[in-house]
């Protein structure tokens, strides 16, 4: 049973990396500061008051970031050179002192679960930011936030259904993610094909230069 938390652990912080890095840092340093769960060793240095603060900061950054229409994608595509090399290095720190071939499998699956929770949430973000509204990106933020919350009390306390629910959200993700990205594809297109003909009026009503007549 040690085992399954264990994994439950590191697929669990991997997941949660891929839509709120900064929570999951701060709420595991919170937990072993607080002595409420004790973490692997190599996660220790999460409760340092140094790490808190700055993992504390960009969690209040990212909270009004990820609210804001336009500006969640923008943070979302910068992120993706964030959250998916610190969820392999989460799930490596979540298996504790164990040998090279379990670190570098740990780092593989955790980087591909966190990358699977990336795409999805940067990609259904991209299509909802196609309504000018704001609402929808709140819903849709908040939401992510809950299931980050509940996701991580899964963890600790009822593993085995936490790696159930998260083999589900892993099939949904896989069928889902090349359907969000043509639907985005679909869109940008179509984009274009509109904007296609003011730029080319714009280019051809440029006034022209001295000895670019040639009769």
């Amino acid at each position: 049973m040690e085992n399954i938390h264990q994994l439950a652990i590191a697929a669990g912080l991997a997941w949660a990396s891929g839509l709120r890095l900064y929570a999951v840092l701060f709420v595991l340093g919170l937990i072993e500061r607080m002595g409420w769960f004790h973490l692997p060793p190599a996660l220790h240095v999460l409760s340092d008051p140094l790490v808190m603060g700055a993992s504390g900061f960009m969690l209040f950054v990212e909270f009004f970031a990820d609210k804001i229409p336009g500006v969640d994608s923008l943070w979302d595509a910068v992120h993706t050179f964030i959250r998916i090399p610190a969820g392999a290095l989460l799930a490596v720190g979540a298996m504790g002192d164990q040998n090279s071939a379990v670190a570098i499998a740990a780092a593989i699956l955790g980087g591909t679960i966190a990358a699977g929770t990336h795409f999805t949430k940067a990609g259904s973000r991209a299509l909802i930011n196609t309504s000018p509204e704001p609402v929808s990106n709140w819903t849709a933020s908040l939401t992510e936030e809950a299931a980050v919350a509940g996701g991580l009390w899964a963890m600790f306390h009822y593993p085995l259904v936490f790696l159930l629910l998260l083999l589900i959200f892993l099939a949904i993700a896989a069928w889902l993610i090349p359907k969000l990205w043509r639907a985005i594809k679909a869109i940008a297109a179509r984009l274009t094909a509109l904007l296609k003909p003011v730029l080319g009026s714009s280019n051809n009503s440029r006034p022209r230069t001295a000895g670019s007549d040639t009769d």
